[in-house]
């Protein structure tokens, strides 16, 4: 048997090594480059990313809020008796879009705002075919007007809110979707054509509001018949309205009525009731929004001296949300009403807890300079 030298041995075994070394070493390498993301800057210059829908989307309170106080309540002595229905303000030229058969062949109308003030209106201009009028209010010229979808149609699946006065309830909001378009009706002396089918209901009082995109709070249609006792309802595409209702604007039909002071001392006491709840329940919706100023300002002059707004504000910061759980007329004189409610509230306690509390307020509503106001109120807790 050969003998193996000593110097074969070590070369071998270096050999090895620088083997073991280079695999190890190509191992490292492999595992860097496979792991390793590489970036380069564009020289285009950065990539803007499109803004999703939910970020241009508004919070469904926020629309419903911002809305309401843009949505009026009409009323109309016609031949056969009185009508109401329900209308928004269209433009800052004070113009108001509803339905024609609303209005019927009325030259005037009584307009009620979410704060119970009423001002006398004009129809201006009103369909023959397409159920549509439009009223000139002069106390609302100057005033932000509701945002239009002029260029665009809602499509089947859309998400919508109709705004309107069911039965006399002023600041009613209904969700639902588009749940068909092109739908074709006649309806009396009027053939609706292309209309929107919704599943928002619409009631007696809500025709002429408003129906609004759920994410953008635009107007897409005028909210025009319902299916009684059914959840469907028709309104009319907005984009079939405007040059009708751009051109009476331009040139109105009959002169407008000049400014007044607005007609709410001239109500009934029946009317009185109704105002004054329609305004405690509009401070409330103020206060769920976190419109602190919008709630504010329904307050007369004697309590707002009394409370500064910083003190006002202060009060409602830990309230989370109200909700009225019953309301009721006390009592009715000439120029005033008392209200009583009770609430439901969800408050955060000073340790950042949860917890709701339940309280009986008491409201004086009443005249001041023409517009219905909270004069005074008191509160206790219940529970």
């Amino acid at each position: 048997m050969k003998s193996i030298s000593v110097h074969t041995v070590l070369a071998v075994m270096l050999s090895g090594l620088l083997i073991m070394a280079g695999g190890f070493g190509l191992a490292r390498i492999y595992d860097n480059m496979h792991n390793q993301v590489v970036t380069e800057a564009s020289k285009l210059g950065p990539i803007e990313e499109n803004p999703s829908e939910s970020a241009k989307s508004k919070d469904l309170k926020s629309i419903i809020a911002e809305n309401q106080k843009l949505v009026v309540c009409l009323e109309v002595e016609l031949d056969y008796g009185k009508v109401q229905g329900s209308g928004f303000l269209y433009n800052q030229q004070g113009d108001v879009i509803t339905n024609a058969h609303v209005v019927g062949n009325a030259r005037t109308c009584r307009v009620k705002l979410s704060d119970g003030t009423v001002y006398q209106g004009t129809v201006i201009g009103r369909g023959e075919q397409i159920d549509v009028a439009l009223v000139r209010v002069p106390e609302l010229a100057g005033k932000e007007p509701m945002k239009i979808a002029r260029d665009r149609t809602a499509e089947v699946g859309d998400e919508v809110i109709a705004l309107g006065s069911p039965l006399g309830l002023q600041n009613t909001a209904t969700t639902g979707i588009i749940s068909g378009v092109n739908r074709d009706l006649d309806i009396g002396d009027y053939h609706y054509k292309g209309l929107y089918q919704i599943s928002a209901p619409i009631s007696h009082g809500s025709s002429g509001g408003p129906l609004l995109d759920r994410h953008t709070g635009e107007v897409l249609g005028v909210n025009s018949a319902g299916a009684e006792g059914e959840n469907i309802g028709f309104s009319i595409p907005i984009t079939q309205v405007l040059p009708l209702v751009e051109n009476w604007s331009k040139n109105p039909s009959t002169a407008p009525v000049q400014p007044t002071t607005g007609t709410a001392g001239k109500i009934s006491g029946k009317e009185l009731a109704i105002a004054a709840s329609y305004l405690v329940e509009y401070f409330y919706t103020c206060v769920n929004s976190g419109d602190y100023v919008g709630a504010f300002a329904l307050l007369g002059s004697d309590w707002q001296a009394k409370q500064p707004y910083e003190n006002f504000r202060a009060g409602y910061l830990n309230t989370l949300s109200v909700r009225i759980e019953d309301l009721r007329v006390v009592a009715v004189n000439q120029d005033s009403a008392e209200i009583s409610i009770i609430i439901e509230a969800l408050e955060r306690t000073n340790q950042g807890e949860e917890r709701t509390s339940y309280y009986r307020a008491t409201y004086q509503v009443g005249l001041e300079n023409g517009k219905l106001k909270l004069l005074k109120g008191t509160a206790s807790k219940i529970r």
